[in-house]
């Protein structure tokens, strides 16, 4: 299964592409969608760079499935309301892309991939780089994607040896402690 992972912002976007095979991971890209208001462009058109970004990504990795991050609440409003923004560019293009789409939290992925819900960028980056077996570190925003794409293979191979046990289990089950499944 290949899986696409978006972690979203409005400034930069992380996109990794993982395949896996039974347990088995294994790298196929990863990188940035980069918007700025210094290049002039209004909010209208830094969402539209990243709805046509994603659209990108996904005709040349084809992915089977995505997974995004999902956004809490920060300590600034504003900032809070621009990521939301930003996600809702992303998740709209991978939607119109014919993608199911799930979602965990930053602290499902930092407990699924590092093993610590406190863990930091460094330790994810590094985490990242040894489950995928990287030359070198992924930067910070593409690490986070690459570890949700990894976050969602494990769950999804846990929610499918559910199913095989137990269909109706397997629906009660399928929010994975709060995460989404689409």
């Amino acid at each position: 299964m290949r899986i696409l992972g978006i972690d979203p912002g409005l400034q930069c976007t992380g996109f990794g592409v993982i395949d896996t095979e039974g347990s088995r991971l294994h790298y196929v890209a990863s990188g940035t969608i980069q918007t700025s208001p210094k290049d002039g462009a209004l909010l209208p058109g830094r969402l539209k760079v990243l709805f046509d970004g994603i659209t990108e990504v996904v005709a040349r990795y084809k992915p089977e499935v995505s997974v995004c991050e999902i956004v809490f609440v920060n300590v600034n409003p504003q900032a809070t309301l621009l990521l939301g923004q930003a996600r809702g560019a992303c998740l709209t293009a991978l939607v119109a892309n014919q993608l199911e789409v799930a979602e965990y939290t930053a602290l499902q992925l930092k407990k699924a991939v590092a093993g610590s819900g406190r863990a930091g960028k460094p330790q994810m980056q590094e985490m990242v780089k040894r489950l995928l077996q990287l030359p070198g570190l992924p930067g910070k925003d593409a690490a986070d994607a690459l570890g949700l794409a990894i976050t969602h293979a494990q769950v999804s191979r846990t929610l499918a040896a559910i199913n095989k046990v137990s269909p109706q289990q397997a629906r009660t089950h399928a929010a994975y402690k709060d995460g989404r499944v689409y």
